[in-house]
């Protein structure tokens, strides 16, 4: 995604009533772009979410991603110390090859060694990834376009046709650089977007890109082989939900890159096994909620994630990936008021990407879930139309004037609620800043206002996740308590019940 600006603080608006959480609306998929993508009518998948299995992902990480944030001296610290009191203990970062490399609007290479990380300009990733070393945090490094101009094939943009030679060398720079930091890497953010890479089809409407990610891809394994990096974490995909006529879809994308078909059947001899960690994916979900099933079946949001893991599968069984391929969440947020095209009311925000944690931590195959935005991108206010103001993402837990959005505590203190009869309720939840196991209290209150009783002490694992039963009655809101290490209490957001 493109770097935002960073918001300035000042007094918040107020925050918006959810009404109750009633059958879902269909809404467009967010995107990085913001296009407006053509889709249908959305299916509801009452039964997509099951009691969580005994095999769930009982050790799923989650990176957050705060790029104008941390990526400003301005605004660091105190981004650091807010991901601290929310309990992050993972970052994402996207870095741009065109945002460090010498000259990247020139169609001339200049003269540099560019294998050697002193070319470029590596001082703001430094700082981020030196103060997550020093909470050991892991860090996912995303290496992307858009790319210098002069490393693409005909010199004429910053997506198209990037020169895999060029990479290699550009990955063995930040290999030399970040090894020894970086517990992941990941190859491109969302390939199968045209503003990332192009061309996504030829003339005929056949997916090219595929093809031009997979030789990247593997110059980036010859790169970070070439800098001697041990045994490097490579992950292949970093794929967008949806696609249309312009995006390569997700599935379609990804049997491009291993050269199968339709049928999951090898199309090419010399396409041999793909070496990789895993499958990195961005399971956006639209203003519909973490229920939604795309029409289109190569499509992929949190609700269909079924999709994925079985295409990976039959890839594994044609020999074109290993078998039993993890998968990686690495993008992830629900859009909140005040974007009248992408947003939803605040206390719901919380309660989708609760119910999407919940709907991923289920899922064994899944190893490790995202969130995108600490602060909202910044508005377009002089924006004649309200649609056209907010072109960036407003998936953040504060909004763009500094004021934290109910989201904020529900991400510490996560939780989600689904009844199982008419008097009782399975409930999933974490209590993020947990470094050891340990207990919280549930509570509850009848309607929207009025004080919080208890319901019931829960216990949680190591990494602060538990899963649990408690009294359900229709219009109950919940709530997260948790009295940390030091004696300070947090509540968690009010959360309603959800039916799917």
């Amino acid at each position: 995604m493109v770097l935002p600006a960073p918001a300035a603080p000042s007094r918040g608006t107020p925050v918006t009533e959810a009404a109750p959480l009633t059958p879902l609306e269909a809404g467009p998929i967010p995107r990085t772009s913001k296009t407006v993508l053509s889709l249908l009518l959305p299916l509801l998948a009452f039964l997509a979410l099951a009691a969580a299995p005994a095999h769930a992902s009982r050790n799923q990480t989650l990176f957050f991603e705060a790029p104008g944030d941390l990526l400003n001296d301005a605004t660091r610290d105190a981004s650091f110390q807010k991901l601290d009191s929310l309990g992050v203990s993972g970052l994402r970062i996207a870095m741009l090859w065109r945002s460090v490399a010498p000259a990247p609007d020139s169609r001339t290479q200049p003269d540099f060694d560019t294998t050697d990380p002193a070319a470029y300009d590596f001082a703001a990733f430094d700082k981020v990834l030196d103060a997550a070393k020093q909470r050991n945090w892991p860090v996912l490094l995303t290496v992307t376009g858009p790319v210098p101009k002069w490393a693409t094939r005909d010199r004429k943009d910053n997506v198209s046709r990037p020169d895999p030679n060029k990479f290699a060398q550009f990955m063995t720079a930040v290999g030399r650089h970040f090894a020894g930091r970086v517990a992941y890497w990941s190859i491109w953010n969302e390939p199968n977007q045209p503003q990332f890479l192009q061309p996504q089809y030829d003339g005929r409407g056949r997916p090219v890109s595929p093809g031009i990610y997979r030789r990247l891809y593997e110059a980036a394994l010859k790169g970070l082989k070439s800098a001697q990096v041990s045994r490097p974490q490579v992950l292949m995909g970093e794929t967008s939900p949806t696609g249309n006529s312009h995006v390569v879809a997700p599935l379609a994308f990804l049997r491009g890159v291993l050269c199968l078909n339709a049928s999951y059947q090898r199309t090419s001899a010399t396409c041999s096994r793909l070496s990789t960690a895993g499958y990195a994916h961005h399971a956006y979900t639209p203003k519909a909620g973490p229920f939604f099933v795309p029409p289109k079946k190569d499509n992929v949001s949190i609700g269909v994630l079924p999709r994925l893991t079985s295409a990976l599968d039959r890839a594994g069984r044609a020999g074109a990936i290993p078998r039993n391929l993890p998968l990686f969440l690495t993008e992830f947020g629900i859009q909140s008021a005040p974007d009248v095209s992408y947003g939803v009311p605040f206390q719901r925000q919380s309660e989708y990407r609760a119910i999407s944690e919940r709907i991923a931590y289920a899922n064994p195959r899944v190893k490790s879930f995202s969130q995108y935005l600490l602060t909202d991108d910044q508005p377009d206010l002089k924006a004649r139309f309200a649609a056209a103001r907010y072109p960036g993402f407003e998936s953040g837990l504060i909004t763009y004037k500094g004021k934290e959005k109910p989201s904020f505590d529900a991400f510490r203190l996560a939780l989600a609620v689904r009844p199982s009869t008419k008097t009782t309720a399975s409930i999933w939840g974490e209590v993020r800043p947990a470094r050891a196991a340990g207990t919280a209290q549930l509570e509850y209150r009848s309607g929207s206002s009025g004080a919080f009783q208890p319901l019931k002490s829960v216990s949680y694992n190591r990494l602060g996740f538990f899963t649990t039963s408690g009294g359900y009655r229709t219009g109950r809101q919940y709530r997260v308590t948790w009295t940390a290490p030091d004696g300070t209490v947090y509540h968690g957001g009010a959360t309603r019940a959800y039916h799917g």
